[in-house]
């Protein structure tokens, strides 16, 4: 890498400077102002911003959890190898975010849940199903979200910056911990509002000068098809010749590097685990005020997922057009003097286009944007997890855990998560690729469509019991595994030296994988259900979608559970009350040290105390309101079908 960075610009002058730094200070700012103004004491406010978020943070923070940096590298360096098809992930969400929050969010709401584990536990019972659902999630956010996620910036600092890459990314990593960790999700949603903004109008700039230097969009599409290397070592042509079909989202089935059924169905299975089931994504709709500002949510991020292949793929393409010895470089021998990996340096098209076409003070602002797209998505996968740990494992191991020490550990366990990043780097940078957002998405495809299955049949199906649930994720997990493992080991291969792996295995793509596995875990779930008892309907009354409007009291199938943490609570504070009345500590002699602490975790002395059981119980009474008023309703619904009605549009226009 270091090679690399000397024959490019960098940003080193005041004008590009001055505006990273207001980048920060006005980050920083939000995240503070965000601080002070909620309440970060509670679970319910730390966790989910107290439930007060208007439509439009929500929906700024779906697309700016989702759009990270591993989208500016990831997209536009599959877009410049291989052409738009990758758009069509960004394009499938505009109907799986509809279907968030028109079927599953209603669910959840009901449900009266802050994790997806939770949920899963209350509508089967037992622990064995959200413990590894928590893990399951924890794995891949740690191993592939941000994995993904650090790469793809240190890509973008060491083309831009020249800037030690350790360095670089523990600052980063530090600050998106500090304002996680002292704001909560409140302090997420409004910084990623701020951030949605600042990612957007920087990446349209980068393509209006990208489209000025090729000549347009005519131009583009006459270019695109003779970017070809001037070095080839005679290589074989298809190695380094732009597809035919680089222009069209639908492919053949068969020859295809992203089949059209594949595309069309794979990607949507993939989809409804991470739109649908995925902590990062639900937590910020569960934070609304209303359903009716979760659907309008929902719509927002869909209209602004219509960007990406605007903002990121058609400028990988022009990258690959104006810089076809790098970006598009074949040559082992080359490309790992151009980028540091012998596989191809596809993924600098997006650096390279920033650090050549744009001036002084603009390079700047796209540094920011990539920052911003970086740290929103780091910042959304800490908090998640870190809810995800303190609610379905930290309560495990202590069930009388009270709401502070919950707040500390939550915050304890994102520093853990920053450590286990750091120490990641070097296996981020050893593990380059030349397709980035292919190995994410395979990745994905291995994993997580037995979750997608089993939470729509959770929601769609009563007669799905715990049994026909926990081993229909087992077997899909062997199934992905089975599938995972050889290709990791085989290695997925290049142009130059394919791979050993056998057909049998690795012959499928993996989207055409991602379908088969979802359908062999439904129908594992169900005949695993048929053949056991049926849960009753007094446990499932607002839990399932045909349900979801029901008035009926509903009997927690982990109400034990619930029961023994309840009391386990109640002893600890027995125990805690008499230690205070023995020493006789008054708040007010607390350490300074302590109080700091206390700030930062958002603790206080006047702590709002424990809920007594009577008031637990007359909580339980009151049913989630997911009423909505019949204006606002239909004028939801109507922008639903308007953006499926541009969404058909595009797909038509570029299939």
């Amino acid at each position: 890498m270091e090679n690399a960075t000397e024959t490019h610009a960098t940003i080193n002058n005041p004008a590009d400077i001055s505006v990273i730094i207001c980048y920060f200070v006005v980050v920083i700012a939000v995240g503070i102002w965000s601080t002070f103004r909620t309440n970060r004491g509670t679970v319910g406010g730390y966790f989910l911003a107290g439930r007060t978020m208007m439509w439009w943070p929500v929906g700024t923070s779906l697309f700016a959890s989702n759009i990270g940096s591993g989208h500016f590298v990831g997209l536009a360096g599959t877009a410049a190898a291989s052409g738009i098809a990758v758009g069509g992930f960004e394009w499938n969400a505009l109907f799986i975010v509809l279907l968030l929050g028109w079927v599953f969010v209603p669910v959840y709401l009901t449900a009266g849940v802050i994790t997806m584990p939770q949920y899963l536990k209350k509508r089967f019972g037992g622990s064995r199903i959200s413990l590894y659902l928590s893990v399951i999630s924890l794995f891949l956010y740690i191993f592939t979200k941000i994995s993904v996620d650090m790469f793809s910036g240190a890509v973008f600092i060491q083309q831009a910056l020249g800037w030690n890459i350790y360095v670089a990314v523990i600052a980063l990593l530090c600050i998106t911990a500090l304002y996680t960790v002292t704001g909560g999700l409140a302090a997420l949603m409004y910084t990623d509002t701020v951030q949605t903004f600042v990612i957007i109008a920087g990446a349209f700039v980068l393509m209006g000068f990208s489209f000025y230097e090729v000549g347009g969009y005519n131009a583009l599409l006459e270019k695109y098809s003779l970017a070809l290397p001037t070095q080839t070592a005679n290589l074989s042509e298809h190695c380094y010749t732009p597809r035919e079909d680089a222009f069209h989202l639908l492919r053949d089935p068969t020859t295809g590097d992203l089949p059209w059924p594949g595309v069309v169905f794979g990607i949507a299975i993939i989809g409804s685990w991470y739109w649908c089931s995925d902590q990062v994504i639900v937590q910020r709709c569960l934070a609304a005020r209303s359903l009716t500002h979760v659907k309008a949510g929902c719509i927002l991020c869909g209209y602004l997922k219509l960007l990406p292949m605007f903002l990121m793929v058609f400028p990988g393409m022009i990258s690959r057009v104006l810089y076809p010895d790098e970006v598009g470089c074949v040559v082992p021998e080359i490309c790992e003097k151009v980028c540091g990996t012998k596989v191809g340096c596809s993924n600098i098209a997006y650096p390279k286009l920033v650090v050549s076409v744009m001036p002084s003070g603009l390079r700047g602002l796209m540094l920011a944007v990539m920052l911003a797209a970086l740290m929103s998505s780091l910042a959304s996968i800490f908090n998640s997890s870190s809810t995800l740990f303190t609610m379905d494992i930290w309560t495990r191991i202590r069930p009388q855990a009270k709401d502070q020490e919950l707040m500390v550990v939550g915050r304890v366990w994102i520093l853990c998560i920053v450590g286990i990043s750091i120490c990641w780097i070097p296996v981020v940078q050893a593990a380059q690729s030349g397709q980035l957002f292919d190995y994410i998405q395979s990745v994905t495809s291995y994993l997580a469509p037995p979750i997608a299955a089993v939470f729509f049949l959770a929601i769609f199906v009563k007669r799905v019991n715990e049994s026909g649930a926990f081993w229909g994720l087992m077997g899909g997990l062997a199934m992905g595994l089975c599938r995972m493992v050889p290709e990791f080991a085989f290695g997925s291969g290049t142009c130059l030296k394919p791979t050993n792996c056998p057909k049998i295995i690795c012959g499928v793509h993996y989207l055409y994988f991602a379908i088969l596995l979802f359908f062999c875990t439904a129908i594992l779930v169900l005949i695993i259900s048929f053949f056991s008892p049926p849960i009753e309907d007094k446990h499932l009354h607002r839990l399932v979608f045909s349900l979801r409007h029901s008035k009926e009291e509903r009997i927690d199938l982990d109400r034990e559970e619930q029961e023994r943490g309840r009391n386990a609570r109640r002893a600890a504070d027995v125990k805690i009350k008499a230690i205070t009345d023995e020493e006789q500590i008054e708040p007010g002699e607390r350490s300074v040290m302590r109080k700091i602490i206390g700030w930062f975790c958002g603790i206080n002395d006047t702590q709002a105390p424990e809920p007594t059981e009577e008031e637990v119980t007359e909580a339980s009474k009151q049913l989630p309101d997911i009423t909505e008023a019949p204006l606002w309703k239909n004028l939801v619904n109507a922008n639903a079908l308007i953006m499926m009605t541009v969404a058909v549009y595009c797909w038509g226009f570029y299939a």
